[in-house]
C-alpha cells in the first residue's frame, strides 16, 4: 500500500515523480480492513543530507508491505545546529517530537547524523536523543536505529560504547544471516550486500554481552543486523542498506573536493567492493587533471554523471524485503490505537513468540 502524502513534504514529490506510490488522505482506502500504520522519523542528517535521508527512508517504507497505508511523520532535534536553509525545511514540513510524542506512533527510525568527537556523550544532541530513545523505548512498538543511533543507544542503554577504527570502513560488503528463525530475514538471501560508511565500530562481541541478538554480520566489516533481545523493540542497523545507487559515490565526490582545494591531506580511498575498474580509472585522471591545473584557474568538473551511469546497485531489494518483515513484523503485535504498543497477550519479552 502506499505513503498518504499528509503534508506537502517536497521529497513526497519528488519520490511520487519518480514512481512511489503516494496518495492524498481523500484517496486513501475506506476498507476497515486497512490498516493506517504511523512511523516516525527522526532525521538528524546533517543540512546537505536531509533531504536525501528523507527519499531514502521514505522509499523503502512505500515499497515494503501490502496490507497497510503509511503515515510517515518527519521531525529532527532542536540540539543539531542547522543553517537558515534547512532550518526553513523543517520549520515547514517537520513536526516537533512533542507532537509526535502525544500522537503516538506505531514505529519510530533514527538516522545517523555527523559528530565532532569520539565521544557521544559530548555532542550536543545526547540528552534530547536519549529523552527520544527512552520514550520510544516504552511507548513504541519498535524502532529502527540506523548506523551513529546504533552506536548511541549501545553507549547510552548497554554501557557498549564505539570503538575508532585505523581505517574508514566504507565500501558494500557481502554479508551472511546468522539468525535464519527470525521474520526479519525470512525468505531473503542468506547472503547479501550492505553499504557501510563509518569510521567507528560496535564489535559483535559487545552486541552479544550487551545481550542482543546478531542477525546478520560480515567477515570484512562487522555485525550490520542485530535486535533487542525480545527481538523486535529495537532494530539495529551498522550499515546503511537505505542507501542509494550513487550514496557512496557523493560521500567520495565531497571528501575528493576538499581534498582538491587543500583541504583535506590527501584524496579518499575509493570505496571497497562499488567502483568498476574503468570508474576508478576515471577519478583518478580527474585527480591527476587537478594536480596540473595551474594556480588561478579553475580546476575540471567531478565527472559524476560519467562515473554513475555505470555504478550497479546490490542491496536494494533486500533492504526493502527486511524493511517489509520489519513493517509485517510491527503490524502483528500494534494495537489499532498506536498509544498502546502491545496487544493484550503478547509477551513483551518475545512479541514474535520465536524464543519462547
Amino acid at each position: 500500500m502506499p505513503i498518504v502524502a499528509h503534508n506537502d513534504l517536497p521529497s513526497l514529490q519528488r519520490l511520487k515523480a519518480a514512481g512511489t506510490t503516494i496518495v492524498l488522505p481523500a484517496e486513501r482506502a475506506l476498507s476497515q480492513y486497512i490498516r493506517e500504520l504511523h512511523i516516525g522519523l527522526l532525521n538528524m542528517m546533517p543540512d546537505a543530507a536531509l533531504e536525501a535521508t528523507e527519499r531514502q527512508f521514505f522509499r523503502l517504507i512505500g515499497e515494503s508491505n501490502p496490507i497497510a497505508q503509511f503515515y510517515v511523520h518527519p521531525f529532527t532535534l532542536d540540539a543539531i545546529p542547522r543553517g537558515d536553509k534547512a532550518a526553513a525545511h523543517i520549520a515547514r514540513y517537520y513536526e516537533t517530537f512533542a507532537q509526535v510524542r502525544e500522537q503516538g506512533l506505531d514505529a519510530l527510525i533514527i538516522t545517523g547524523a555527523n559528530v565532532t568527537g569520539e565521544d557521544l556523550s559530548k555532542e550536543p544532541f545526547w540528552g534530547p536523543l536519549s529523552e527520544a530513545i527512552d520514550w520510544a523505548w516504552g511507548n513504541v512498538t519498535t524502532t529502527l536505529l540506523s548506523c551513529l543511533a546504533t552506536h548511541a543507544v549501545l553507549h547510552f542503554r548497554y554501557g557498549q560504547p564505539r570503538a575508532r577504527q585505523p581505517a574508514k570502513r566504507w565500501g558494500v560488503f557481502s554479508h551472511r544471516v546468522l539468525d535464519k528463525r527470525h521474520p526479519l530475514v525470512g525468505d531473503v538471501n542468506t547472503r547479501f550486500d550492505v553499504p557501510h560508511s563509518r569510521w567507528n565500530d560496535v564489535s559483535r562481541a559487545q552486541f552479544e554481552a550487551a545481550g542482543l541478538r546478531v542477525l546478520v554480520a560480515s567477515e570484512e566489516v562487522g555485525v550490520h543486523l542485530a535486535t533487542s533481545h525480545d527481538g523486535l523493540r529495537m532494530v539495529f542497523f551498522q550499515g546503511h542498506p537505505e542507501y542509494d545507487t550513487i550514496s557512496l559515490l557523493k560521500e567520495y565526490k565531497r571528501d575528493a573536493l576538499l581534498a582538491a582545494r587543500g583541504l583535506l591531506p590527501g584524496y579518499p580511498p575509493f570505496p571497497d567492493n562499488y567502483l568498476p575498474a574503468h570508474e576508478r580509472a576515471i577519478l583518478l585522471e580527474w585527480r591527476e587533471r587537478v594536480s596540473n591545473t595551474p594556480a588561478g584557474q579553475s580546476p575540471p568538473e567531478f565527472p559524476e554523471a560519467l562515473v554513475a551511469r555505470n555504478l550497479d546497485n546490490t542491496w536494494h531489494d533486500t533492504a526493502e524485503a527486511v524493511i517489509g518483515n520489519w513493517m509485517g513484523s510491527m503490524y502483528q503485535v500494534t494495537h489499532r490505537d498506536r498509544k498502546k504498543p502491545f496487544m493484550d497477550g503478547v509477551n513483551p519479552d518475545d512479541p514474535l513468540g520465536i524464543y519462547s
